[in-house]
């Protein structure tokens, strides 16, 4: 039996001894080729091109960035750019002598520009002097001054200032629309005008609303200019000061208890329209136009015949891209609406939105009014005087642009200050 299991666990053996002969041959280990031999070419990692950083442009507000008014026209003109350029906006507001005493929009932009900004929009006319300064200082930033006029040759003030452009909406046509509305509805023939501070600028928008106003009473209503009565108050600035401005609610009041049933704003915020809405809760028909900014009739709808209104986005968007390509040029920008479509957020740099407190009989005639202005009715053309009664366009003559911006006084038929006390 012994033997037996030898002889077997002898034949195991051999067998194992032959399997392992035919089995495959071991794998070579790999070695690096020699030195001298050209390395095998590499096939490289595909990589992103690298994203171009925005081009940051900075503005200067003089209100609250959501003031309903000037200030948030301005403040959602810079998000149109954002979005129409891939831009990057950042912005300092309240730049007041109220809010940042002290401190000048110069230095201010200064800040903006620490944060990259290539480009300064100083958004008021309160900030002309300081845009022009910042600009002259760094002939490496542009700027962009809302309202200014620096950069008119044929104007008064013109200064040679490569890196500005000056931007200015034709507002006239959008006050002599509200001046229209006015004209339409009010009850007691009285409309009155709460007025900012006096300069330029709110004489010719301030008298545009009264040409606006009388034509459409004359023409469309068929009643005598003596019987519109149109009254100015201007409160000292843009918006109220505690202190410093007259209390335009106090002014709204005083209009609201005298008879006018129409008070049409020039200032920034919306006191106007919020009283106009408490009178009305009082069962007065009384009603405001409030200014600026396209939503403003949101503050008091139910009152509110509609709002002249700018849109800076599309000129806004035309510089900065200028900016950022390099073509940038100094110039002076007067913008008129797009007659085609005066509400057109791309195209037209004035509009008018009516308010639900207009009738429909006011709406239609309204519109009427706005198509003679796009045929070409200029109520800029005399005969027109000055308040004093001093002849400022001859029966026919049609005002120059520098007679219409560099307007002296108010206009006949206007009761109200003309110059600054």
């Amino acid at each position: 039996m012994r033997k037996n299991i030898l002889h077997v666990a002898f034949l195991m053996s051999a067998l194992a001894l032959i399997l392992a002969a035919c089995g495959p041959a071991p794998t070579p280990v790999a070695t690096e080729a020699p030195t001298t031999q050209a390395p095998a070419t590499q096939t490289p990692v595909a990589t992103e091109a690298p994203t171009a950083a925005p081009f940051v442009f900075g503005m200067l507000l003089v209100g609250p960035y959501n003031d309903q008014g000037w200030s948030q026209a301005h403040y959602e003109a810079g998000q149109y750019v954002e979005q129409k350029l891939g831009a990057k906006m950042v912005y300092i507001d309240k730049v007041n002598p109220a809010d940042r005493p002290g401190t000048t929009a110069s230095q201010l932009a200064e800040q903006l520009v620490s944060q990259g900004a290539k480009l300064v929009i100083f958004n008021s006319d309160d900030m002309k002097d300081e845009a022009l300064k910042f600009a002259k200082a760094h002939p490496d930033i542009y700027v962009i001054g809302s309202s200014d006029d620096w950069t008119w040759k044929d104007g008064k003030n013109y200064q040679e200032s490569p890196n500005q452009t000056d931007i200015m909406g034709r507002m006239e046509y959008g006050k002599m629309m509200a001046g229209c509305a006015a004209a339409l509805t009010t009850q007691t023939g009285q409309i009155g005008y709460l007025g900012p501070l006096i300069n330029d600028e709110t004489r010719r928008l301030a008298s545009s609303v009264y040409l606006g106003a009388k034509y459409c009473w004359t023409n469309y209503l068929k009643k005598d200019a003596k019987d519109l009565k149109f009254k100015v108050t201007w409160i000292g600035f843009w918006f109220n000061i505690p202190g410093v401005t007259s209390d335009p609610t106090q002014v709204a009041d005083d209009f609201y208890n005298s008879g006018y049933d129409v008070v049409v704003s020039g200032i920034d915020t919306t006191e106007a329209s919020k009283e106009a809405a408490k009178f009305a809760g009082q069962g007065k028909k009384v009603w405001a136009i409030p200014y600026d900014y396209v939503g403003a009739c949101d503050a008091a709808p139910d009152v509110c015949l509609g709002v002249p209104y700018f849109n800076w986005g599309p000129a806004y968007a035309k510089v900065i891209a200028a900016a950022a390509n390099g073509t940038f040029k100094s110039e002076f920008q007067w913008n008129a609406p797009d007659w085609k479509d005066i509400n057109n957020k791309d195209t037209s740099a004035v509009g008018f939105v009516k308010g639900k407190a207009l009738s429909a009989d006011a709406s239609a005639t309204l519109d009427k009014f706005i198509a003679e202005l796009a045929g070409g009715l200029n109520l800029w053309k005399g005969p027109i005087n000055l308040q004093d009664g001093t002849v400022y366009l001859k029966d026919g003559e049609v005002a120059t642009d520098q007679q219409i911006w560099y307007l002296p006084q108010l206009l006949e038929g206007m009761e109200g200050q003309s110059v600054q006390p």
